[in-house]
C-alpha cells in the first residue's frame, strides 16, 4: 500500500502516520484489522458503542490499538458528549445528562452552571483517562435552534452564542487540565440544519450577517483550542455547491476569518450526506483543507481503499498535533471522583447519576 511504504524526507527522518482516524468493527481487534493497522499506520482511532462493553474490555482494546501501530501515544478518540451521544453506557458507566441541561442551568444562574459543567467535565475526563482514551469529541459549539433537526437538538448548550462560548470554555479547559484533549465541533456552526447528515445533505440558507452574529461566534471565541471538527452542511452564503467538509471556501473562513489554527478533523466521511466512494471523499476532504479524515464505520475494504491512496500526514498538520499535545496536562494520579459525583448530583437535583454505577 502506498501509505505504508512512503518515508518522510524532513528533518526527523521518521515516517509520519497516514492522515486518517479509523474505527474498528468489534470490542476487540480481528486478526485482519491488527495486520492492516500495523501495515498502514493510521493517525489514530475512534471508538463507538459497538466497541465499548466493560471498562476492562475497553482498556484492553485501547492497548491492542496502540500495539498494532507500535505507538504508545497514538490518539484514541471517543464521542462522550453526554445525553444521546454517549458511547460509554450503563451499567458500567453513568448515564450522563445532555449539554442543553447545563446551558439551562447557566441561563438561570451562571455560577451554578459553571460549577456543574466543571464537575461534569472533570468526571468524564477521569472516566476516559482510566480507559486510556485521551481525546473526546466534545464540546459541541453548535447553537440550539428551535425547529432544526434533532441531529443537534439537546446536544447544543444554548441558543445564545455567549452562553455556548462561556460553558464550552469551562468544559474544554477542564478537559485539558485533567488529561483529555477536547474537540470543538462542528465548524463553522451546525445548529441550523434541518436534516441529519447521517442520512441526507443538510443545507443552511442563513445570510452571512446571521451566521457572523450567531453561529460563528462560539468558534471565534474558542479559536485558541487545540482540535476542531468540521461539518457536512452546505452554507449557501459561502459555497452553494459543496458541504463544509469539501469546501475550500469554508476552510478559508475557518483558518482566516475565524482564526482557528488547531488540528482540523473532518466529520465522519461515511455519512450519507457525502457522495462518492470513501477513497474519493477522503481525497477531496484533504485537498479542500482538512488535516485529518475521520472514517468511523470499521469496514475493512473501505479502510483499505482509503489507505492505498493516502500520503503521510503533512508537516503542517503534524505540527498542529504536536501543539495540541503540548496543551494538555497530565491527569492527577490522586483524583477520586466520588466527591465531585456527589456534588454534581446535588446541583442537578439527583437526576444525573447513580453513585453505585461502576466507573
Amino acid at each position: 500500500m502506498q501509505g505504508a511504504s512512503l518515508s518522510d524526507p524532513e528533518s526527523t527522518q521518521v515516517q509520519k502516520p497516514l492522515p486518517v482516524i479509523f474505527g474498528c468493527s468489534r470490542p476487540s481487534l480481528t486478526s485482519l484489522e491488527r495486520q492492516f493497522f500495523k501495515a498502514v499506520n493510521p493517525f489514530g482511532f475512534i471508538l463507538f458503542k459497538r466497541n465499548c462493553e466493560t471498562p476492562d474490555q475497553v482498556r484492553y482494546l485501547v492497548r491492542e490499538l496502540r500495539q498494532a501501530v507500535g505507538r504508545d501515544d497514538v490518539p484514541v478518540l471517543i464521542d462522550q458528549e453526554g445525553g444521546r451521544v454517549s458511547r460509554l453506557q450503563p451499567p458500567h458507566w453513568p448515564q450522563h445528562p445532555p449539554a442543553r441541561l447545563f446551558g439551562e442551568m447557566y441561563e438561570k444562574d451562571a455560577e451554578w452552571g459553571n460549577e456543574a459543567t466543571q464537575l461534569y467535565a472533570r468526571i468524564v475526563a477521569h472516566e476516559l483517562v482510566q480507559l486510556g482514551i485521551q481525546v473526546n469529541c466534545a464540546p459541541v459549539l453548535d447553537l440550539f435552534i428551535e425547529g432544526a433537526s434533532s441531529a443537534i437538538g439537546d446536544r447544543a448548550i444554548s441558543r445564545k452564542p455567549a452562553v455556548v462560548a462561556a460553558l464550552a470554555r469551562v468544559w474544554a479547559e477542564t478537559f485539558l487540565l485533567n488529561g483529555v484533549l477536547p474537540v470543538i465541533k462542528h465548524f463553522p456552526g451546525h445548529g441550523r440544519v434541518k436534516t441529519d447528515p447521517h442520512h441526507l445533505l443538510p443545507v443552511i440558507d442563513a445570510s452571512i450577517a446571521e451566521l457572523e452574529s450567531d453561529d460563528f461566534v462560539p468558534f471565534d471565541l474558542l479559536k485558541d483550542l487545540p482540535i476542531g471538527m468540521n461539518s457536512h452542511a452546505v452554507f449557501t452564503a459561502i459555497d452553494d455547491k459543496n458541504p463544509a467538509s469539501l469546501s475550500p471556501n469554508i476552510y478559508e473562513l475557518i483558518r482566516n476569518q475565524l482564526g482557528f489554527d488547531g488540528l482540523l478533523l473532518s466529520d465522519d466521511i461515511t455519512m450519507k450526506a457525502l457522495q462518492g466512494t470513501p477513497a474519493e471523499i477522503a481525497t477531496s476532504v484533504l485537498q479542500a483543507g482538512a488535516d485529518i479524515i475521520l472514517h468511523c464505520n470499521g469496514e475493512l475494504p473501505e479502510m483499505e481503499a482509503i489507505a492505498a491512496i493516502l500520503e503521510p500526514t503533512s508537516n503542517e498538520s503534524w505540527a498542529r498535533w504536536e501543539h495540541a499535545k503540548s496543551m494538555v496536562n497530565a491527569p492527577s494520579p490522586h483524583y477520586n471522583p466520588r466527591e465531585d459525583v456527589a456534588r454534581l448530583d446535588v446541583l442537578l437535583g439527583g437526576l444525573a447519576y447513580d453513585e453505585e454505577t461502576e466507573t
